[in-house]
């Protein structure tokens, strides 16, 4: 049956992941924490099959399996299978047909099993939430997307409240939930509390999972981890990240080409770009950018590639003095060894000894191409010993937080190396090499 209200919440862990072998051993770790359900998340369903259902069921069989199956036709199908393989909770989408949702509550009632409806993409979730018990739900779960969520979207407590109020069914929810969110959703009323990255992407799983209980009990904690940046929290998050980690966030997209770092070791740039045009070895509109350049910004200038310097030593202590994060050259830069002594990073396409004139040719605040790449004033620069990515303003809010994710998961990669795995095993990269 149905949680009772009155009874203890439960964490259910979310192995949102494509590897078996991996789910398993984070999936002992998060119970060692004392995760109450596990769930074979969609991504290992899809990768795995039911047979994911029943490897883990083989391990952890006193623990309640749900099996994120996101259903959206053949409900009974779906739901025999799941429940065969050894699942005890499935889900279904609220969005799906009545005939689907009918069809997967009565066989899920048929094999003793039970159906959690989820809410995703639901504009009206009172009515969703009202329809899905009428429909014979055993839990309905308000999910915010991890599409969403890159967003800047995350699970409201405010939202559980709502629904909390309108049914009587046990209320869970997902997306975007980590330790210190997990205790408001507990006071909003939600009685299960699915929780993905903020554990599984852990260094200590097993300390996540702990954490995040302590948190459900009332205990007040500060979680930085699977953290979902917005507009304001931009530089921060930008800060936190590698250019690598950028550039698999935008699928290759943004990379500045043939642009080389000038800088030393462990020095990181980032800053809304402020573009120049000029041309080769005319260093005024550079220079004059620097008196216009907003504290924080990062002065790029399209110089065409040309090999006679347009920026040098006092240029880098201007700006330095002004607050400007950087500067980023496709053309010729001079005065290396004293811009590295300084620390001001500079990144250019050239290193000369010789400079031309300020004759005062171009502009400043243009579209310009710089390193291959479209650049406006305004949109995000990053840059380290990698080199440098460019993030257009409009899209930065979930760039970000792709690029968070990456470097995450590759966290929590490198700490399954540390322990004795290799990358190509973890991956399983002969099993997953594209079939053509």
């Amino acid at each position: 049956m149905p949680l009772e209200r009155s009874m203890k919440p439960v964490l259910q862990v979310a192995l949102d992941l494509m590897h078996l072998k991996r789910a398993v051993e984070i999936a002992d770790d998060a119970v060692k924490g004392g995760a109450d359900w596990i769930e074979v998340g969609t991504p290992l369903l899809k990768s795995e099959g039911a047979g994911a259902i029943r490897e883990l069921k083989k391990r952890f069989p006193s623990k309640t399996l749900v099996a994120d199956t996101k259903t959206m036709d053949v409900g009974g199908f779906e739901v025999e299978i799941a429940v065969k393989a050894g699942a005890q909770v499935v889900t279904v989408m609220s969005l799906a047909d009545e005939g689907t949702i009918s069809e997967a509550v009565l066989t899920a009632k048929r094999y003793g099993a039970q159906i959690m409806i989820d809410l995703m993409n639901e504009h009206d979730l009172v009515e969703a939430a009202v329809r899905a018990q009428r429909l014979g739900a055993d839990y309905v779960c308000l999910h915010v997307g991890i599409d969403e969520q890159m967003r800047g979207l995350t699970s409201a407590s405010k939202n559980v409240k709502k629904v909390v109020c309108v049914v009587s069914v046990p209320v869970a929810v997902a997306g975007g939930i980590n330790a210190a969110i997990a205790r408001k959703m507990v006071e909003a009323g939600a009685s299960v509390v699915i929780v993905g990255g903020a554990i599984i992407k852990a260094k200590d799983v097993t300390a996540a999972a702990r954490t995040v209980k302590r948190s459900m009990g009332g205990a007040k904690v500060k979680e930085e981890l699977t953290r979902k940046y917005c507009e304001d929290d931009l530089l921060k998050a930008f800060s936190s990240v590698s250019s690598p980690n950028m550039a698999d966030a935008q699928h290759k997209r943004g990379v500045m080409v043939g642009i080389v770092p000038r800088i030393v070791h462990g020095t990181k740039m980032v800053g809304r770009a402020l573009t120049v045009q000029t041309a080769n070895g005319d260093w005024a509109k550079p220079v004059e950018a620097i008196d216009r350049a907003q504290k924080g910004d990062v002065i790029v200038i399209d110089v065409g590639g040309g090999n006679i310097a347009v920026w040098g030593e006092l240029a880098s202590w201007s700006a330095r003095t002004k607050g400007v994060n950087g500067v980023v050259i496709d053309g010729a830069a001079r005065d290396i060894d004293s811009i590295l002594e300084m620390r001001f990073p500079c990144f250019s396409r050239h290193a000369v000894p010789h400079a031309g004139e300020p004759k005062g040719y171009g502009g400043i605040g243009h579209e310009i191409t710089c390193g291959g790449q479209t650049v406006r004033t305004g949109d995000w620069i990053i840059g380290d010993e990698s080199g440098i990515v460019v993030v257009p303003q409009e899209s930065a809010v979930e760039v970000a937080n792709r690029a968070v994710d990456v470097m995450e998961r590759e966290n929590r990669v490198r700490e399954e190396i540390k322990h004795g795995g290799t990358l190509s095993g973890l991956q399983e990269l002969e099993k997953w090499e594209q079939v053509r």
